[in-house]
């Protein structure tokens, strides 16, 4: 079975940084682009940031220069360093993993930017 678990997300002030962690099972992290993808409420889910097998990334405008996505291939396990972070960035975060013949989704976590 697949499972990919997110941990890392609370609550922090405005310019603080947190990082959030995918840890997978069941499927090898570096064959999958890796992503993660956001959902404040009453919005759509957004892509923030992803990776590739190749370890290529690409991030939203919105975050680009903020955050960091990097892969750890001993953990099997996907990060999101978050820095100067800013209220619109609340939302639920999820990490997501895809190739062509299949995809998953973790649970997301929490992260709250508020003063």
């Amino acid at each position: 079975q697949v499972q990919l678990v997110e941990s890392g997300g609370g609550v922090v002030q405005p310019g603080g940084s947190l990082r959030l962690s995918c840890a997978a099972s069941g499927i090898i992290a570096s064959a999958y682009k890796m992503g993660w993808y956001r959902q404040a409420p009453g919005k759509q889910r957004e892509l923030v940031a992803s990776i590739t097998s190749s370890s290529w990334t690409n991030y939203a405008d919105s975050v680009r220069g903020r955050f960091t996505i990097s892969r750890e291939n001993a953990k099997n396990t996907v990060y999101l360093k978050m820095n100067s972070l800013k209220p619109e960035d609340t939302a639920v975060y999820y990490c997501n993993a895809v190739r062509s013949s299949d995809g998953y989704w973790g649970q997301g976590t929490q992260v709250t930017v508020s003063s």
